[in-house]
């Protein structure tokens, strides 16, 4: 089986998920995205991921962007 292709992009959802005490059940709640969806984004699965999802997801977390997602290996 071949090796998955990386982006080098980490999503930090878990650790702002955390901060926030907020589950990803509510998260999906919230945003209107299914718990699969987040679920691939929390693990860093996602090969893509819409504008208008993100917007949401940042606006429920109250956070931006690149306090989402980072390049992995950065601190």
């Amino acid at each position: 089986m071949p090796a998955e292709d990386s982006s080098g992009i980490h999503c930090r959802l878990d650790e702002l998920l955390a901060d926030r005490g907020m589950t990803l059940t509510e998260l999906s709640r919230r945003v209107g995205v299914s718990m699969v969806n987040l679920s691939v984004l929390k693990n860093d699965r996602a090969k893509a991921i819409r504008f208008s999802t993100l917007a949401a997801v940042c606006e429920v977390l109250d956070c931006e962007v690149g306090d989402l997602l980072m390049i992995a290996g950065r601190p």
